[in-house]
């Protein structure tokens, strides 16, 4: 059917990966995002890698056992998985995808990056409301997004089970809700 191939397209985004200034990861409990940031990293796609985040703010905590924050657990798997420490910076303030993006923006900036490209590497299902916030913060910086299926939910399959359906549509109504008041504001500016 047309309209789900309509949101499918519009929620899972992902494009081939290219040479970039930095590798981007979006936060989150899902370890599949920081295996392929790895990977993307030992391919000689970027030099640097920040995940982001403190822990979501709905749970109030880190919910992953033996960490005080995504940043710590996102980290240790892109050590684990051969990254370099020197390369992992960090990032350790965000508790909602908004705010990875803009304590994201703001290590950059404090260390003096130019950020032209990017790799980001976010959930499938997460994709394109990841891309549009950091596009938000970094608007002239080009974005490749190469997500990680996570939950088993993806672009193949997430119209056949009701819980899938539920997370995807839940995306596709916050990529209007939450983006509603930052659109406001770019109006007011005149941009």
């Amino acid at each position: 059917m047309k309209f789900i191939q309509d949101i499918t397209d519009f929620i899972f985004v992902e494009d081939q990966p290219e040479k970039a200034d930095i590798i981007f990861i979006p936060g989150g409990n899902q370890g599949a995002i920081a295996v392929k940031a790895a990977e993307l990293y030992r391919a000689g796609y970027a030099p640097l890698i920040l995940p982001s985040g403190r822990f979501s703010k709905l749970a109030g905590h880190c919910g992953i056992p033996g960490y005080d924050t995504e940043w710590q657990f996102l980290r240790d798997i892109l050590l684990r998985e051969g990254v370099p420490k020197e390369a992992v910076l960090e990032e350790q303030q965000a508790t909602y995808t908004y705010e990875n993006a803009i304590y994201s923006r703001q290590v950059t900036s404090r260390l003096g990056l130019s950020i032209r490209r990017a790799v980001l590497c976010p959930q499938a299902c997460h994709a394109r409301r990841a891309l549009l916030y950091y596009e938000v913060l970094y608007p002239d910086t080009e974005f490749f997004v190469c997500p990680a299926v996570t939950r088993e939910i993806s672009r193949d399959n997430w119209f056949l089970d009701g819980e899938k359906i539920d997370v995807v549509l839940s995306e596709l109504e916050r990529c209007g809700s939450q983006f509603h008041e930052i659109l406001r504001e770019y109006g007011k500016a005149g941009r």
